[in-house]
């Protein structure tokens, strides 16, 4: 069972910045993709951004230019570096990591981490 750990949310003005961690308990190139997700007060959860296993990277429209995800393969650790925050990014921030290994497919989620940006 792979668990996944978010590190680095509170509470910061807006305009600027925070950077989150996920830590995996296994190798994180084993997933297909991670990426993060966040659900803000009243809305659905949303994909904020995500990587691929060979690297590539995609990002919701209303963060592009502001965050940056990337990983640490060595530490097996992903991250996600929030600048130029917004009220509206606030929510709580989860961890996602998936993939089909050993012909299954697995999906493993962490226990969220809050983000309040303050305007």
């Amino acid at each position: 069972q792979v668990q996944l750990v978010e590190s680095g949310g509170g509470l910061v003005q807006a305009g600027g910045s925070l950077r989150l961690s996920c830590a995996a308990s296994g190798r994180i190139l084993t997933f297909n993709v991670m990426g993060w997700y966040r659900v803000a007060p009243g809305r659905q959860r949303e994909l904020v951004a995500a990587i691929l296993s060979g690297g590539s990277t995609n990002y919701a429209d209303s963060v592009k230019g502001r965050f940056t995800i990337s990983r640490d393969i060595a530490k097996n650790t992903m991250y996600l570096q929030m600048n130029s925050l917004k009220s509206e990014d606030t929510g709580v921030y989860y961890c996602n990591a998936n993939g089909v290994m050993s012909g299954r497919y697995n999906e493993y989620w962490g226990q969220g981490t809050q983000v309040t940006v303050s305007s």
